[in-house]
């Protein structure tokens, strides 16, 4: 076969096109066009929308095995809580009915005792339950709003309990809203008893400090009988609070030689960081009666007491 007849060219494995660096600036201008002409005219967006379609049910069963994964995980999760929540809420539930057996006998007896001296009823303290919408938007207080005001009947002064103790007292009232001043706050004050001495003193929040969200028992002698452990309790003598709604539990008692004042702090029963159902009762002042008012006697003067 003669040399002349063979073809020369090298085969197509060997071809050479465009050099790469030409390829690169071609693309790289293609690309940028595209991007821009995304930008102004939105010409990918049909195009986005139907892969996204047509993508979407592989996206989800892809999904499932996580998604099953995360809610097993969230349900045994949610299991051990709610187990230990209804640990605590048998416990407390066991105590409270013990209590409540140990309350209906004493009321039993009171009233025997008080029907035997002729002394009159313990004022009963009527409420309505309220939910706490929000804190106070006033870091430098402890105040929370609820969701009762003026149209429901909530009075300024009136106290709010929850199913532990004693919460705060309502401080200002709206139309439909109040707001409620925490005992934990250092403007608040509470008058208490001490149930295992039965001594009187007064309460005051102590929202700073190392004692932050505590109480505090102020104006107390230093060799005063208090203790760890002990229960404080509304007295009823402020005309506010109805007597025996628990308040507080005494938590560290600091007697100092160079001070006649002893350092008391307590803990609130309540729960002041995280109620949510609240319950507001009437002040026991508005069930009492008003004082007498002395009448001027004859020739407009008002007499003396100790002469006719």
């Amino acid at each position: 076969m003669p040399l002349g007849t063979l073809d020369r060219s090298p085969p197509p494995f060997f071809k050479q096109g465009p050099s790469a660096l030409s390829k690169l600036m071609v693309f790289s201008a293609l690309a940028l066009f595209l991007m821009v002409a995304d930008t102004r005219f939105k010409i990918t967006q049909p195009l986005r929308a139907t892969v996204g379609t047509v993508l979407y049910p592989v996206q989800w069963l892809a999904l499932r095995p996580v998604l099953a994964l995360r809610n097993a995980g969230e349900y045994f999760e949610s299991l051990r809580s709610a187990q230990a929540i209804e640990a605590a809420a048998r416990v407390k539930l066991a105590q409270q009915s013990q209590r409540a057996n140990q309350v209906e006998q004493l009321s039993l007896e009171n009233a025997r005792l008080r029907k035997l001296l002729e002394l009159r009823d313990r004022l009963s303290a009527p409420g309505q339950a309220a939910e706490v919408l929000y804190d106070a938007a006033d870091p430098y207080t402890r105040k929370v709003i609820i969701d009762k005001g003026m149209a429901q009947g909530v009075q300024e002064g009136s106290p709010v309990i929850d199913e532990s103790g004693v919460l705060g007292q309502v401080t200002r009232v709206h139309p439909l809203i109040s707001e409620v001043t925490l005992i934990t706050d250092r403007e608040q004050s509470i008058p208490v008893m001490n149930t295992r001495t039965g001594a009187r003193s007064v309460a005051f929040g102590d929202p700073s400090g190392a004692h932050a969200g505590a109480l505090e028992l102020r104006f107390m002698a230093g060799n005063a009988d208090v203790q760890p452990g002990d229960l404080l309790t509304t007295s009823g003598v402020d005309g506010v609070y109805p007597a025996g709604l628990p308040v507080g539990k005494v938590d560290k008692v600091e007697r100092r030689a160079d001070s006649g004042f002893a350092r008391i702090y307590c803990l609130p029963q309540a729960l002041v960081d995280g109620a949510q159902h609240v319950m507001v009762l009437k002040p026991v002042s508005a069930q009492i009666p008003p004082r007498p008012v002395d009448t001027p006697a004859a020739g407009g003067k008002v007499p003396k007491k100790g002469h006719p």
